[in-house]
């Protein structure tokens, strides 16, 4: 008989939900079928917010709301994740399908050999995944930046998610990479003879933009006995992709 501990199978139903409901809302975004999507939309965020609630949960423990268990705190990407899941579910929806990642080692499944195919099966796929998930953020992004110019959607969703990408790049070895790999594309097209030079021009304003607005981030500093503060650095992400460290 296979037993799993209660926050275990309510992670799993988060992450079925998600599931179920983001396969739903596929088939609507590709057969046009628009009656009830913004349900199947929201639902995927809700099954991605149970998740990421047990995951911090079993992380952090029962909410506080002292300065260093709100800082510890701010700085775990599960919680990044579940305050961008949050936004996503509150606002409009966005044609984009959404996704949650995995809670890999944040849980503990006791007995089953169900479980320890799992376990064994989300660690040999878990680069892949997040590898796929990085690049789907940088898209994300795409689309909500060009979806504010043309007012399609809230443009405060660029500016948040900005914010959001910021941490996952001085955080994330995949966020990084993928960053990395973007913008050598970008750089080789605009570098084109082909190319307009006032595109280039644009091109090299957004960078320089870019680089500024991502020249601080926020650190854990374990020196301190008192619990991690919030340090600035000033390297930049084309500096810090080339030279980071993975998470």
């Amino acid at each position: 008989m296979i037993k799993a501990s209660a926050p275990h199978l309510v992670w799993a139903f988060g992450h079925f939900l998600t599931f179920i409901a983001g396969v739903r809302y596929l088939i609507a975004s590709a057969t046009f079928s628009w009656t009830g999507y913004d349900l199947w939309y929201k639902f995927a965020y809700f099954g991605a917010i149970i998740s990421y609630g047990v995951v911090i949960y079993k992380s952090f423990g029962v909410p506080r709301t002292d300065r260093a268990y709100v800082q510890r705190a701010l700085m775990d990407e599960n919680v990044q994740y579940l305050a961008i899941a949050i936004y996503w579910s509150w606002i409009k929806p966005i044609s984009i399908i959404p996704a949650t990642r995995s809670a890999d080692g944040t849980t503990q499944v006791a007995g089953g050999n169900a479980s320890k195919f799992i376990q064994t099966w989300v660690k040999e796929n878990y680069d892949r995944a997040m590898r796929f998930v990085s690049y789907a953020e940088v898209a994300i992004f795409a689309r909500v930046f060009v979806g504010a110019l043309l007012l399609r959607n809230s443009l405060i969703a660029p500016l948040l998610y900005a914010h959001f990408l910021r941490l996952r790049f001085y955080m994330s070895s995949f966020t990084r990479a993928a960053f990395q790999h973007v913008r050598s594309e970008l750089d080789g097209l605009t570098q084109s003879p082909t190319c307009p030079p006032v595109v280039r021009k644009g091109y090299l304003t957004l960078t320089d933009l870019v680089s500024r607005y991502a020249s601080t981030v926020l650190s854990i500093n374990q020196e301190h006995a008192g619990g991690p503060t919030a340090v600035p650095s000033t390297a930049s992400p084309a500096a810090d992709a080339k030279g980071g460290k993975a998470r």
